[in-house]
């Protein structure tokens, strides 16, 4: 052998001793492996041949994934498969997901994580976590995590749930594979591989994509909606312009004819396109015209709308539903030239003269031409008609209630008693409304009330100086109860067992159960209910009043939830107030038979002797000169 041959023969052997194992490695066999993982033990994973006979791998060997094990047994923990190897141009894509990246945010979903780890199937089998079928579950399983989208500040909660009753998740999940499931709207390739958040340009989610990505399925309708005004504007970079999403919704796209959908014919008006086109701020950027809403909302159309009737014109009906232009632009149906056209979809018979008839008019709807004047001529004669039968009423209640004081009358309160009532009566009925008005604010009453500018905080200031006046009053009750008729007033109203006894022997009475008519004193338990009634919610009512006014001062000593208690109480005990005046009171004081048109102490501290010996029959005076007559 020569000396040149020596060194070549030794780098042969070299070499093959080099790629040996690399050799021997190669000729493990998935057998070789699941001699091992075919059974559990302890934390070992179990695959077995029905993991693999169905997988689009079935074909490879265990190492051919799991390039890195070098001996048979190897090491317990072993390298994560690197798919990429194979799948270079699909790792390549997925190099990003949302929010994230692959290697640096530790809770990105891996391949597994979508695919599974051996039991990996076609798109198409119905057993893979990537079929249309199963593909909202996948992606659920992070989506739907309430803790990981907090993480991420997805601040959208339940997306798939969502999409599950949506018109595009009923499709798909009922078989439909062609109708879009996840990975058609949020992957730029359509394979769920590269998806990208809202913010980045090439997301298919971007505003300035959604229109091309609802195109994939939808290409008319996108090219319709880019011909329209919208769509214009989308592409000069109007952030504000409407989008598909902006009128149909994400996740949750319903049918047309679905009641609860944005752009049913009920609802289009107000919930899709008011938002926008009653905007102060985009009108005035782009100089639209305001009320449109309400003008429609006044005209026949809006008002059959209102009714329910679901084949009566909406804003979609005469503007389009996506092709939407000015009525300055020839092809758009609003144009001038147009309307009888647009007009005679629903009104075959239609002139053009009527189909010039303006609808978003401010003189339009009930406003309109001689319209308007018949209104103008209506309203005065309901002003005048019913104006003129309550003025009849209140003179003949003024009559009635002079009869009633010209009564042989005996005196049920003093002076500064009635002057209490009176102030109680009035702070009251201030608080009710100025109260009220702040929850019902967009109520009518309300709004004819405190709707004018500075009506906000003259309604705040009212109710406060009505509940500082009903307080002061309380006080002024307090120092008339240290008096000796104040006193006395507080023994006759003092609830003894006999009040309860006299209201089961009144309801008896009523029912025609018990033949006598239960004797009263002074109070009866019906007044005696009102006074401890009123006692009680003035006291609550002052606390938590006080608590909310000075709710800066009061959360520095206590917790918050002491603040919303007390809203809870004097929100309710308002109610409970309100309602007792309103059914208790004023019954026994107005609305009975036997008072009616009212008894009358309220206001001169004496009622009809005839009333007070009917209802308070042992609390008759003895003697003659504690009556008197009232016109005297």
């Amino acid at each position: 052998m020569s000396r040149r041959g020596i060194p070549g023969a030794i780098w042969i052997v070299l070499l093959l001793l080099a790629v040996a194992p690399v050799a021997w490695a190669q000729d493990w066999t998935t057998e070789d492996c699941l001699d091992c993982h075919s059974e559990s033990d302890g934390d070992m994973p179990v695959v077995g041949l029905e993991h693999l006979a169905k997988s689009i791998h079935v074909d490879l060997d265990c190492v051919d994934c799991h390039m890195d094990i070098e001996d048979l047994p190897h090491e317990e923990q072993i390298p994560a498969v690197n798919c990429g190897e194979c799948h270079d141009d699909v790792a390549e894509q997925y190099q990003r997901h949302g929010f994230g990246k692959v290697g640096v945010a530790p809770d990105i979903p891996t391949c597994t994580d979508c695919h599974n780890t051996h039991d990996i199937r076609l798109v198409m089998d119905k057993a893979s976590p990537v079929n249309p079928l199963n593909l909202p579950e996948t992606c659920g399983n992070c989506h739907e995590d309430g803790g990981f989208t907090e993480s991420h500040g997805i601040r959208f909660k339940h997306p798939v749930k969502v999409y599950t009753n949506s018109v595009h998740g009923k499709a798909a999940l009922g078989g439909i594979y062609s109708a879009a499931t996840c990975n058609d709207c949020h992957s730029t390739d359509g394979s769920s591989h590269k998806i990208l958040p809202p913010g980045d340009v090439s997301s298919p989610i971007n505003h300035f994509n959604i229109a091309a990505t609802c195109g994939k399925c939808h290409k008319y309708i996108e090219q319709d909606y880019n011909e329209g005004i919208h769509g214009i504007l989308t592409m000069r970079g109007q952030v504000e312009s409407p989008i598909c999403t902006t009128c149909h919704g994400e996740h949750n796209i319903l049918l047309t004819d679905d009641p609860r959908s944005p752009v049913s014919s009920s609802r289009l008006a107000e919930a899709t396109c008011s938002p926008c086109h009653e905007s102060a701020s985009l009108n005035e950027k782009y100089e639209l015209p305001t009320g449109r809403l309400l003008s429609f909302q006044d005209s026949y159309h809006g008002l059959k709308s209102k009714a329910g009737d679901q084949t009566v014109a909406n804003c979609a009906s005469c503007h389009g539903a996506h092709r939407i232009l000015p009525s300055s632009n020839p092809t758009s149906t609003v144009h001038p030239d147009n309307l009888q056209h647009t007009c005679g979809d629903c009104h075959p018979d239609i002139s053009a003269k009527i189909a010039q008839t303006a609808i978003h008019d401010a003189n339009s709807g009930l406003h309109t031409g001689v319209a308007g004047i018949v209104r103008v001529v209506y309203l005065v004669l309901i002003f005048g008609v019913i104006g003129g039968m309550a003025l009849h009423w209140l003179i003949d209640l003024r009559k009635q209630v002079k009869n009633v004081m010209k009564k042989k009358d005996i005196r049920r309160m003093e002076g500064d008693e009635v002057v209490q009532h009176f102030i109680l009566a009035l702070s009251f009925t201030l608080l009710v409304i100025s109260g009220f008005s702040l929850r019902f604010y967009d109520v009518w009453w309300s709004e004819m009330l405190f709707s004018w500018e500075g009506g906000a905080a003259f309604r705040g200031d009212l109710h406060r100086i009505s509940g500082v006046i009903m307080l002061l009053a309380s006080v002024w009750h307090l120092f008339f109860l240290g008096t000796e008729r104040g006193k006395q007033f507080l023994r006759d109203m003092w609830p003894k067992w006999e009040d309860a006894k006299q209201a089961f022997q009144m309801m008896g009475y009523n029912l025609g159960i018990v033949k006598d008519h239960p004797q009263f004193g002074r109070f009866s338990y019906v007044e005696k209910a009102e006074y401890w009634a009123l006692v009680w919610g003035t006291a609550v009512m002052g606390l938590t009043g006080f608590m909310l006014w000075f709710d800066n001062l009061f959360v520095t000593w206590l917790p918050k939830g002491f603040l919303d208690v007390a809203l809870v109480i004097h929100y309710y005990e308002a109610w409970l107030a309100f309602l007792a005046i309103l059914i208790w009171h004023m019954y026994s004081t107005v609305f009975s038979p036997n008072v009616y048109p009212m008894n009358p102490s309220w206001l001169t501290g004496y009622m009809p002797r005839e009333q007070f010996e009917k209802e308070h029959p042992l609390a008759m005076p003895k003697e003659e000169d504690e009556t008197s007559e009232s016109e005297e």
